[in-house]
């Protein structure tokens, strides 16, 4: 296991235990431009330290405050996960050369990096504005819940195979605006209970694909599992309404670097 590894898993497992927001938004980035690993590697390695290191949060929510609304995580689940499938597919079936698929990823986690960003800062905007359309027309778009849910879960299902990201986040920001009603630890739990099969799919077939570092991963872990426990005990010392902006900032300005390249 490589040290620089393990501090950077510790690194982004505290800020993940400080924000909340996924660690694809802030690993991913890491892996590409601190330790120069190609994107499709740090993509299929991210996925399934995602899926490990959620598996315990979820059982947290689900056992100890009964948070978890599984009827909407198996409507996400009904349109992600396909659409991971479809997408591991494509990658893989239809021979695309290895430097045309790292730009694709490349950009797609830029795009999904800045999505990121744009609902850290708009996230309570959105949230409000969910309550007000029901509060001003109670029950009107009931009907297209299901749908609409369903529709968010195969965009995440694309994303999160491309990039790693948006699982976490953008799931969130989605469930806010269509369950406005939902307590917000309700949401918080039923978006990481369906980032756990997605990741776990989306983890699995880039596996089979050759893009996960096993070496890379155990080090990953060894150092974010703490770094989680202690990100989460320092949460409540720091002022949300700063730790958010900063970060969002920050993923906005790594997003736009990845996707500047289609624009040059």
């Amino acid at each position: 296991m490589d040290l620089a590894y393990i501090v950077s898993g510790l690194s982004v497992g505290v800020l993940v235990g400080l924000t909340g927001v996924g660690g694809g938004s802030l690993m991913t980035p890491l892996l590409v431009f601190l330790f120069g690993f190609a994107p499709t590697t740090a993509v299929g390695t991210d996925l399934l330290f995602a899926a490990i290191t959620k598996s315990g949060g979820v059982a947290v929510h689900h056992r100890s405050h009964g948070s978890v609304e599984w009827k909407i995580v198996g409507l996400l689940c009904a349109g992600s996960l396909p659409a991971a499938l479809a997408v591991i597919f494509v990658l893989e079936y239809f021979d695309i050369p290895r430097k045309e698929l790292a730009l694709v990823m490349s950009n797609s986690l830029g795009i999904a990096l800045i999505l990121t960003a744009l609902a850290l800062f708009f996230r309570n905007r959105l949230k409000k504005a969910g309550l007000e359309s029901e509060s001003h027309q109670p029950g009107r778009f009931h009907h297209l819940q299901a749908p609409a849910t369903i529709l968010v879960g195969f965009g995440l299902g694309v994303l999160v195979t491309l990039s790693s990201v948006g699982a976490g986040a953008l799931g969130t920001v989605a469930l806010f605006f269509l369950y406005p009603r939902l307590p917000t630890i309700k949401i918080v739990g039923t978006d990481l209970a369906h980032a756990i099969p997605l990741t776990t799919v989306a983890g699995l077939g880039h596996l089979y694909m050759g893009n996960v570092d096993f070496v890379l991963l155990g080090s990953l872990l060894v150092g974010s599992l703490p770094g989680i426990w202690v990100g989460s005990h320092l949460s409540a010392k720091i002022p949300e309404n700063f730790l958010r902006p900063l970060l969002a900032s920050v993923l906005m300005l790594i997003g736009l670097k990845f996707v500047w390249p289609m624009f040059a």
